[in-house]
C-alpha cells in the first residue's frame, strides 16, 4: 500500500490531476528527499507497469482514485516500494495462513494436483489458484497479475 501512497503524494500535495513525469521526479528526490532521480524513474516505471499511473502524452495521472489514499503526517516510503512481489508466493503464504497447513503439504498437494489432475499439464500458478479455490482463499486481486506472469513466459 505505501506505493499507492507514494504515487498520491504529488499529485495530493500540488492539488493537481495531471502532473508531468518531471515534476514528479522533482517532488520525490528533491523536495521530498525520498530517493534518488534513478529510483524515483524506476518507481514510476513500475507504477507503469502496475496500472498505478497512466500517461496521457507528455502528463501523467494516476490509475487510481487518490482521494481514498490516507498519507500519514511525516509519511516516508520504506526501501520495500522497490521490492516486487511474488503473487505466487503471496497467494501461497495466504493459503498456508488460512488453513494451518505447513508449506511443504501445500507444495506437494499442488504438485500432485498438477502431476495426476493434469497430466503435468498445468501451470504453478494456476495450480495455486485451483487449491486457494478449494481452501476458499480469497485470490482475485493477484490474479490478473499472475495471468499477466503466465503469458510472459509463452
Amino acid at each position: 500500500m505505501s506505493l499507492h501512497v507514494t504515487i498520491a503524494a504529488p499529485f495530493r500535495h500540488t492539488r493537481k490531476e495531471h502532473l508531468k513525469k518531471n515534476e514528479i521526479v522533482y517532488y520525490l528526490a528533491f523536495d521530498r528527499k525520498w530517493m534518488t532521480i534513478e529510483q524515483a524513474n524506476q518507481l514510476l516505471a513500475r507504477a507503469a507497469e502496475e496500472g498505478l499511473i497512466v500517461y496521457e502524452g507528455d502528463m501523467i495521472k494516476p490509475g487510481f482514485d487518490i482521494s481514498s489514499i490516507d498519507i500519514p503526517l511525516g509519511f516516508k516510503p520504506s526501501s520495500s516500494i522497490f521490492e516486487r512481489s511474488d503473487p505466487y508466493q503471496e497467494l501461497l503464504n495466504r493459503i498456508v495462513k488460512a488453513t494451518g497447513k505447513e508449506l511443504t503439504a501445500l507444495v506437494s498437494e499442488m504438485n500432485t494436483l498438477i502431476r495426476d489432475g493434469f497430466d503435468g499439464n498445468l501451470r504453478p500458478e494456476a495450480a495455486v489458484v485451483i487449491l486457494a479455490r478449494k481452501y476458499t482463499v480469497p485470490f482475485e486481486d493477484v490474479l490478473p497479475v499472475l495471468r499477466d506472469h503466465v503469458l510472459k513466459k509463452d
